[in-house]
């Protein structure tokens, strides 16, 4: 007979399935403890038939709590626990049961399509994952019912729910079992899951996460979802982040892991920040493994963080490559060397892990040993380590302890320059500019050129077509110019030098430049007093190509880069150099005359944040400031006539204006360099606060040739006085960071004191008088002597000379 139970009669959502029962559920089916339909029945001594588990749970219970043995439907006793398998009654359920999960797998079919209710979907997924619960070879019946693509058809519906469901029946129904797992290998099932990652419902992306992992256990599916575009890198984003869900990170994490066992997944990992897998492989697998993870490594574009962990993990594996004969792992090798070596960091500890000693020996050897190709790769990882900081003068490469820094290794370098194409000559080139960014290994290597007669060699490069060599030998030069500057100006001068090609660089209309600044640094290098050179920059026109440059950038008509700072620092240093040897030829004053030097210079002067710029005009506007003396126009007295001569008191003397206070000649900015003229003053002045002791040393050295002896001293004080300028010398003083300025400072006050009034002023500060003795005890000779008479100026050394006679 019918009874009332059901065998989804624990979910309220199963009542249409209920309906599509062949036949009702019988009361023999039903177990009288557990009160479900039984799967395995047994039958008692009496004739009573129960599920198994629940009348051994039964008989448990009874022993435990001390009760007699009893049937629980006749409370009757036993005498023996036998239970034998109804194997009838057992095959009349499974009958049964088959013949109403096929009408509800019929039903199931029915309902999983876009046009049917939300209920009907759940109630119809609910089935599924029940079905598939129930018994494992269930999930045979579902395959071959073909409801895995429907599923995933439900995961496009418009419905929360459903998708959620879907997703959940899906894990469930994969779940161990490998041939369902291959279904869903099949089109772009694994591509519609992805997109559930990106999801904004964390519990579908969850329940997502959970289904991927279920299917990365497939070594098949593994391929197929990282062949999905984007899924792993989304997976690598789940396992950094901080905000997603803990269990989408560990799972997350736990199909990453799965993925790994494709070569393929590894490299799109790496690609996307996820390492470890590939330099597990680069250290722990087979050689052809490690060769295909090592060739990869060298294509990656890694951040300087990421270089210096890969150096410290697997740097030494890769080192230890490049010392095999396999040339193929060679190759890989030294492309992940290169892509992992352009860190200062990651270079140190390539360095420490014993780099430098085969890359020399292969850059050295024949090319049996190694192609010219691969010598290029050496090159630039050596380029890339000589910028590391690293203590290259004691660390050795070579036999007989020679280090990078030795003259064999640099001879060495310089001859395989010579004997290369521009590709590898531009990297050797960059490895002498690394071994020279530093001042105590570009000795060794000045010294190593001079000896082998190789800065011709050098020289020329800076006329090579190709950007990069010609750049990369401008900026060796650069280097090398405050080691061998009169070499540089023996190749740079005449008509064979390559003076010419670096003014090319110079003199490029464009944006302000590396290269630019770098060659401008070199002419700026050589001897300042080298008149030869000067003559043929004037002469060739490079001076005024100087001028322009300098102009274009103070009116703001070249486009500002980085370099604009080095570019115009290089600019004024090499103006300056003209003002060094002024008294050479008379052509050097005319230039600086036609050219306003002294207008430029003061103009320079408010080079504000460019300190080298302000020292080198300040020096510069000093040089100038010397020569006014000699090239004031000294007015003509007319003759006093004969009465005047006979008669002196009957003369009149001519009263003259206009001369300069200081020089007592017709001066101008222009054409005598004279300080009075202008702005010059004030700014000098001004520039005696700078923070920087050089800027306020050249400063106050320009502003002494106001108080030279040639000079009216008096009306010098008397022009500093007017423009304010006595008490910044003063406070100069007082300071005295340096030695230097010290000195110069002493012999400024000791003449401003020669000024009665500014000495009575300065005899009341006791500070000032402090200094004073400060020099006059700890200066040096030739201080001590001015500091003295600047004492007697203010009365605090008493002044001998009018007491006792002149005894000489």
């Amino acid at each position: 007979m019918a009874g009332s139970y059901d065998l989804w009669s624990e979910s309220d959502d199963n009542f249409q399935y209920e309906r599509q029962h062949i036949e009702p559920t019988y009361d023999a089916f039903i177990c009288p403890l557990s009160k479900q339909i039984m799967k395995d029945p047994v039958t008692l001594e009496n004739g009573q038939t129960f599920q198994r588990e629940a009348i051994e749970k039964w008989f448990n219970e009874c022993k435990e709590n001390g009760r007699k043995l009893v049937c629980p439907l006749t409370l009757r006793e036993l005498k023996t626990m036998d239970m034998n398998p109804s194997i009838a009654l057992r095959n009349t359920i499974e009958e049964w049961n088959a013949r109403n999960e096929a009408v509800q797998l019929d039903f199931t079919r029915k309902s999983l399509t876009p046009s049917s209710s939300e209920t009907d979907v759940l109630q119809a997924l609910r089935f599924i994952q029940q079905l598939a619960t129930k018994n494992v070879s269930n999930k045979h019946v579902i395959r071959n019912a073909e409801l895995i693509p429907m599923i995933v058809d439900m995961l496009k519906n418009t419905s929360r729910k459903v998708r959620f469901r879907a997703l959940e029946t899906l894990r469930i129904v994969v779940e161990d079992d490998n041939d369902n797992k291959e279904i869903m290998a099949e089109g772009d099932k694994v591509r519609t899951i992805v997109k559930f990652l990106n999801h904004e419902q964390s519990k579908e992306r969850e329940e997502a996460v959970s289904l991927l992992y279920e299917l990365s256990k497939s070594e098949s599916l593994c391929e197929k979802i990282g062949s999905v575009n984007g899924a792993i890198l989304i997976l690598v984003g789940m396992t950094s982040s901080n905000s997603e869900n803990l269990l989408i990170v560990e799972k997350a994490d736990k199909i990453l892991e799965n993925l790994e066992k494709n070569e393929n997944n590894v490299r799109q990992m790496a690609e996307n920040g996820r390492l470890q897998p590939l330099l597990t492989l680069l250290l722990d697998g087979s050689p052809e493994i490690k060769l295909s993870m090592a060739s990869y490594l060298g294509e990656l574009a890694l951040s300087n963080d990421v270089k210096v962990f890969v150096a410290r993990t697997v740097g030494s594996s890769l080192i230890n490559l490049i010392k095999t004969n396999d040339m193929q792992a060679r190759e890989a090798a030294l492309k992940a060397l290169n892509q992992v070596s352009s860190c200062e960091s990651s270079a140190k500890v390539l360095v420490d892990d014993g780099i430098l000693s085969p890359l020399v020996q292969d850059l050295f050897a024949g090319p049996t040993r190694l192609p010219m190709r691969l010598k290029e790769v050496s090159a630039t990882i050596l380029a890339n380590i000589v910028n590391s900081n690293s203590d290259f003068v004691s660390i050795p490469v070579g036999p007989d302890h020679e280090t990078l820094v030795s003259e064999g290794i640099i001879h060495n370098l310089l001859q395989l320059i010579s004997n290369t194409g521009p590709s590898i000559e531009c990297k050797l080139l960059q490895v002498l500019v690394g071994l020279t960014n530093s001042p105590a290994t570009a000795i060794a290597v000045a010294a190593a050129i001079k000896s082998l007669g190789a800065t011709g060699s050098l020289v020329q490069f800076i006329e090579a077509p190709q950007k990069d060599l010609r750049m990369a030998s401008i900026k060796l030069l650069q280097n090398l110019s405050t080691h061998m500057g009169q070499e540089l100006a023996d190749c740079l001068c005449g008509p064979s030098g390559q003076l010419s090609s670096l003014f090319k660089v110079i003199a490029e209309d464009i944006a302000s430049t590396e290269e630019q600044a770098a060659a401008i640094a070199i002419v700026a290098d050589v001897h300042e007093m080298d008149a030869r050179l000067m003559r043929q920059m004037i002469d060739d026109g490079y001076f005024g190509i100087v001028v322009s440059r300098i102009k274009m950038i103070r009116q703001g008509e070249t486009r500002r880069s980085r370099f604009v700072t080095p570019y115009l620092e290089g600019l004024a240093r090499v103006l300056s150099r003209i003002t060094f040897v002024l008294t050479e030829d008379p052509k050097f004053i005319s230039f600086c005359r036609d050219h306003d030097l002294a207008g430029i210079f003061t103009e320079l002067l408010q080079a504000n944040g460019v300190d080298n710029v302000q020292m080198v005009s300040a020096l510069a506007l000093e040089n100038l400031s010397q020569e006014s003396k000699k090239l004031t126009i000294l007015p003509e007295v007319p003759s006093p006539g004969f009465c005047g001569l006979v008669f002196p008191c009957l003369s009149n003397q001519p009263v003259m204006t206009g001369l300069c206070r200081v020089h007592g000649g017709t001066c101008t900015q222009r054409d005598t360099f004279c300080l009075i003229e202008g702005q010059a003053l004030a700014r000098l002045v001004a520039l005696l606060d700078h923070t920087n002791d050089k800027v306020v040393e050249a400063s106050l050295a320009a502003l002494s040739t106001l108080l030279d002896d040639t000079v009216n001293i008096e009306e010098g004080v008397s022009v500093l006085c007017e423009i304010e300028g006595i008490k910044p010398i003063l406070d100069v003083l007082l300071e005295k960071q340096t030695e230097t300025l010290k000195r110069r400072a002493v012999w400024m006050v000791e003449r401003l004191l020669r000024t009665e009034d500014i000495a009575y002023e300065v005899s009341g500060d006791p500070k000032v008088t402090t200094a004073l003795v400060d020099a006059f005890r700890h200066g040096d000779y030739r201080t001590r002597q001015i500091a003295e008479r600047a004492l007697k100026h203010v009365d605090k050394i008493p002044n001998f000379s009018g007491i006792f006679p002149n005894m000489g």
